[in-house]
């Protein structure tokens, strides 16, 4: 078995073990539906590139948004604002971390999220995780790509989606970033996000280019 027949036959066994793996993942008490190697990689950006805003589309229950806020303030960055249609009936309480509720490419959320970009006093990081269709994902592609600032990067998450797990889902977010990339050239797959081998955002970690 070669190196990536292992890395993805582990890939597979870890997304499918929901029980013990990512579907029981919590930061601080609070659920957060990630693969802890990419929230490892999420806080080196943010001590790296201390945006001044993150944009994160899909809540859920609120423990990635807490997760990214805590690491704002602890590397002197900026806020968070999470975006999603439902919120989380107790939503984690944090200075640096706002919600917006509505969905992400509804023109009102956009001119919200527009208001939060024109405060912003510096680099601008954008992590897309709410609806998993690539229909939707391509049109959040289209319409938060311009907020990321030269630099930083826009996260695609759950990119395994219809090409590693659950290929009973249909076009995911990996096949909107194909078409994404093919039309926006300042945008480059940054590989060297993906040196811990097990992500969900195989192809997704997006650098825009200076």
């Amino acid at each position: 078995m070669s190196d990536q027949e292992t890395i993805d036959s582990f890939h597979k066994l870890w997304h499918e073990s929901i029980d013990g793996t990512w579907h029981t993942c919590k930061y601080r008490g609070v659920k957060a539906l990630k693969c802890p190697m990419d929230m490892w990689i999420y806080q080196e950006l943010i001590s790296s590139i201390k945006p001044a805003l993150i944009i994160e589309t899909g809540t859920c229950f609120g423990g990635s948004a807490l997760f990214l806020a805590d690491q704002c303030q602890l590397n002197g960055a900026g806020k968070v604002v999470t975006i999603d249609i439902k919120m989380p009936k107790q939503p984690p309480q944090h200075p640096l971390l706002s919600y917006i509720t509505g969905s992400s490419v509804d023109e009102a959320t956009l001119n919200t999220v527009r208001r939060y970009i024109r405060q912003a006093q510096g680099p601008v990081l954008v992590i897309l995780d709410s609806d998993h269709k690539a229909r939707h994902v391509a049109k959040e592609l289209e319409h938060y790509h311009s907020f990321v600032t030269p630099g930083s990067y826009l996260i695609v998450e759950d990119t395994d989606i219809n090409r590693l797990v659950r290929f009973d889902h249909g076009p995911g977010p990996a096949d909107a970033v194909d078409g994404f990339l093919k039309a926006h050239k300042n945008f480059v797959v940054d590989k060297g996000c993906e040196k811990f081998y097990l992500t969900f955002n195989r192809g997704g970690y997006l650098k825009r280019v200076k």
